[in-house]
């Protein structure tokens, strides 16, 4: 009886102790990267600062950063969360150039494994953008889990080498003060 005994808890021990764990991500983050709209090329934004719009306390995700992709969390509680994009070069530092962001999603309450334990996954049904340096924003997967996988492609307005060149026209439409979009001019489709 006594080595029944001893043998039971070793491998309650044991079970208790299991390095497998959970390895994966445990949170469901959607991850967007930055693009040009002009080559579709993969960029780094400078001077970045991207925060929640109405998120409680300090809801700065990256400040005055150089990065080609942030994690946006959306709240769970909520149907609808919202980020600005703020630019910090000289030329465009200022709150009138600010993006703003917006998803509309379900939360669907999903259990992993005991390991892992409950998260939530993210279906995303609608998102607008005002379009200052953002040109557009692609969708390419509208479900967030916990896979650690872009689902968001922002595209921004970005010279190109034959912008950057004087050509002795000073009319160039990109050099004019941005104008916010009106309805629904914003939203594009689902890619």
């Amino acid at each position: 009886m006594k080595l029944i005994s001893t043998a039971v808890l070793s491998a309650v021990i044991l079970a208790g102790c299991n390095s497998s764990g959970c390895i994966n991500n445990q949170n469901s983050i959607p991850l967007a990267g930055f693009y040009s709209y002009g080559t579709f090329a993969s960029i780094s934004v400078p001077g970045l600062t991207v925060g929640g719009v109405g998120a409680p306390g300090d809801s700065l995700i990256i400040n005055n950063g150089n990065t080609s992709s942030v994690y946006l969390p959306f709240r769970a509680e909520q149907p609808e969360t919202s980020f600005f994009f703020h630019y910090n070069q000289e030329s465009i530092a200022n709150d009138a150039f600010n993006d703003t962001l917006t998803f509309t999603y379900s939360s669907l309450p999903y259990f992993a494994s005991e390991e892992c334990g409950a998260m939530y996954r993210y279906v995303i049904t609608d998102f607008t953008y005002t379009r200052h340096l953002i040109d557009s924003v692609g969708l390419l997967d509208s479900v967030i889990t916990n896979v650690d996988r872009e689902r968001i492609r922002i595209y921004f307005r970005t010279a190109t080498e034959d912008e950057d060149e004087d050509d002795g026209n000073d009319e160039n439409e990109d050099t004019e003060a941005p104008q916010p979009p009106t309805g629904d001019d914003n939203k594009q489709p689902e890619e």
